[in-house]
């Protein structure tokens, strides 16, 4: 009979502590907010979530956290390299070996990237008329959109500026020249970015 009731109280102890620690958390979960680590934990578990489901293609837009930084090669549709020239030219390459394709893209918000040329240390930007050029400084023009489209490529619209209200994007003609932002459109191949790895 005493093994029995101990048994009992022992049970109904760990269940009362359970109860407890479950009431604790929710209770520290509602009041610490964003600082609190439980909801840093499920945070850290949705953003990998996040970008699993990335990898496979079905998000239409990066997850970014800010400052993440990779090194990239954008390959068109069109078949060219997006190179940065120590000039300030923008164009695009068929060398693979051309270390002016070689860029840096950086996560500066949320969906908003830098992308810099690694050898010639300019920014790419699109100014307020749509035309592309190499930037010295980091500024408002170099802030660009990154998205991922349906057909698996990425496109690049300045963040900052538009035409008659539509974006205006970073492409390529047929022959690797720089488009004018003006006559970009989403849908348009020539605006479309293959990231590939370094």
């Amino acid at each position: 009979m005493r093994s029995t009731m101990r048994r009992w109280t022992v049970s109904n102890s760990v269940s009362v502590c359970w109860s407890v620690c479950v009431v604790y958390l929710l209770v520290v979960s509602v009041t610490c907010g964003s600082a609190c680590p439980v909801q840093r934990a499920l945070r850290v578990d949705n953003s990998s979530s996040a970008s699993t489901s990335t990898s496979g293609r079905h998000v239409r837009s990066y997850v970014h956290l800010q400052g993440d930084v990779r090194q990239r090669k954008l390959f068109s549709f069109q078949k060219f390299f997006l190179r940065i020239g120590k000039d300030g030219r923008v164009n695009g390459t068929k060398r693979k070996d051309d270390p002016y394709s070689i860029l840096e893209i950086t996560s500066v918000d949320v969906g908003i990237v830098a992308v810099r040329g690694l050898s010639s240390n300019l920014y790419l930007a699109i100014s307020k008329r749509g035309e592309l050029y190499g930037a010295r400084v980091y500024g408002i023009n170099c802030r660009l959109k990154e998205r991922i489209e349906e057909n698996g490529y990425n496109t690049y619209a300045s963040a900052e500026w538009k035409n008659k209200k539509r974006q205006m994007f970073v492409g390529l003609s047929a022959h690797g020249r720089p488009l004018r932002g003006r006559k970009t459109r989403r849908k348009n191949t020539a605006t479309h970015f293959l990231p590939i790895m370094v």
